[in-house]
């Protein structure tokens, strides 16, 4: 519940394509509402275009004519700037004001504003803010894309839900580690096919073999690796049998 109770606001948006960025940041980290505070032009199909399988964030989009419109009854605003500012704010970095987005949210509705891309946030809306939130970057270049710095806090609150603790995608095929036997049997196949290639020439096959032994067991691999090293190995030396059978000259 409290993931919803935070919305992003954009202040005067400029550029519909950053709007679709937006949109598409806010459905990886689940966040639904938005509110667009007189946008230069709002299209949501061009947006859907733009932002695949994102219609129900465009469902829920409200556009508002005035930024008390937008933020209106929320017990928390935080207002990401760029900009150093002279006026005295309640300043934070974007993971301490993750956490304490999450915990005001628990109490009522929590905004994100944005300003617009050319200007940022005016002092009369960084007014409005309880924290001013500035990411930080290159002193060179501060100004981050729109849909970027919207990716960032939204990212941030991710890490501050536990997003880091969420188990990978298990793979389609799962399979066993693989045993001492099939290690020596990849390692016979591999020196195998080494001779296939003259490769011993001018290199000692003991040495060679305890550093593939030493490459092997550093993976680690499992079964399913272990046989198609094995089937690639293999066909090495077979296609080196087919070609002395056919009699072709190669030169090495």
């Amino acid at each position: 519940m409290t993931l919803g109770r935070i919305f992003v606001v954009l202040d005067h948006p400029q550029d519909l394509v950053n709007i679709a960025h937006v949109v598409r940041a806010m459905k990886n980290f689940g966040v639904r509402d938005l509110r667009l505070v007189a946008p230069r032009e709002y299209d949501a199909d061009r947006i859907a275009g733009i932002a695949h399988n994102t219609a129900d964030v465009l469902a829920r989009v409200r556009v508002c004519g005035a930024l008390d419109e937008a933020i209106g009854g929320c017990v928390h605003v935080v207002g990401l700037t760029a900009r150093g500012r002279t006026a005295k704010r309640n300043l934070q970095r974007p993971r301490e004001a993750a956490a304490e987005i999450l915990g005001r949210a628990e109490a009522g509705p929590v905004a994100l504003l944005f300003g617009r891309e050319d200007k940022g946030l005016p002092n009369e809306a960084l007014d409005r803010c309880h924290r001013v939130v500035t990411i930080p970057s290159s002193p060179e270049y501060p100004s981050l894309n729109l849909g970027h710095a919207v990716m960032l806090m939204l990212y941030e609150l991710a890490l501050v839900r536990g997003a880091e603790g969420q188990p990978f995608k298990a793979p389609r095929r799962q399979a066993g580690p693989a045993t001492g036997d099939d290690i020596e049997r990849l390692a016979a196949d591999v020196e195998r096919a080494l001779r296939a290639v003259d490769f011993f020439k001018t290199r000692s096959a003991e040495r060679v073999m305890r550093t593939v032994r030493e490459i092997i067991h550093r993976a680690p691999l499992d079964e399913r690796e272990v046989k198609l090293l094995r089937a690639m190995v293999i066909e090495v030396v077979k296609y080196g049998e087919r070609l002395a059978r056919s009699r072709l000259h190669v030169d090495r």
